[in-house]
């Protein structure tokens, strides 16, 4: 069997290039592959150094013309000068850096760079049912420990098992969803959140809707993410104020 190369489909699926199908079938291969995983979150971060390489490089040229064109002035304009240029050259800096990275501020990569934080687990969440010495309980503890260290392939196997006894934890469901979220597996992910929303009983209903808009941020899907994000900035949540700076990014 001939081994496929996703190096191509990184690319495009790094910079949104996909159209519903590749992404689909990508994601698809993504759910199936720890190794895929990594090698695209590799890639990410390796386009996101090579881009603030290039605010420096510009910085760097910048500063080499003004020392050039400042060794060919007299002396005794050179100070005045220098200032003059000075400030011309920060608001190049300026500009590049803005349009490196204003110019991008809709890609839902930018936005997620700029705005995400991982979730965190709060200590003595009031929604945990297991007894002290129950297996499920053990099974939670260890997830936690695994989430903590950002292992989250073992945290969600463990969460996973507290499900499987517990299906009603919906702590447990949304931890299960936010590991596979930082595993990529975006359609886990959702319908994790969406099942904590949809039990409309729990501790953890706002914190499940930030992350779902999280989830069409990254899949793209610009609409439903709008839509998310204008509900949570329209209501008390403790993420509105977060959800209405994201909003005015994506608009």
């Amino acid at each position: 069997m001939k081994t496929i190369d996703y190096s191509f489909f990184i690319e495009r699926y790094n910079t949104g290039e996909m159209n519903d199908a590749e992404k689909s079938w990508f994601l698809k291969e993504l759910n199936g592959s720890k190794k895929l995983q990594e090698e695209v979150a590799l890639r990410k971060k390796t386009d996101d150094i090579l881009r603030n390489q290039n605010v420096l490089q510009l910085r760097g040229k910048l500063a080499e013309i003004e020392k050039k064109r400042a060794a060919a002035i007299p002396g005794k304009n050179r100070r005045n000068q220098t200032l003059k240029y000075a400030a011309v050259i920060a608001g190049f800096i300026l500009l590049g850096s803005i349009a490196l990275i204003k110019g991008k501020n809709l890609r839902s990569d930018e936005i997620y760079n700029r705005y995400y934080e991982a979730y965190a687990i709060e200590t003595g969440t009031p929604s945990r049912s297991a007894g002290t010495g129950s297996a499920s309980n053990s099974y939670f503890l260890t997830a936690v420990d695994y989430y903590n260290v950002s292992d989250y392939y073992n945290a969600a196997l463990y969460f996973s098992k507290v499900l499987d006894s517990e299906p009603g934890n919906m702590e447990s469901r949304m931890l299960y969803g936010v590991s596979n979220f930082e595993q990529l597996n975006y359609p886990v992910a959702e319908e994790s959140f969406n099942d904590v929303i949809r039990d409309n009983n729990n501790y953890f209903i706002e914190d499940a809707q930030w992350y779902l808009a999280w989830c069409y941020i990254k899949t793209d899907e610009k609409a439903k993410a709008i839509d998310q994000l204008t509900l949570i900035g329209n209501s008390s949540s403790l993420y509105r104020d977060k959800a209405r700076k994201v909003l005015r990014k994506m608009k």
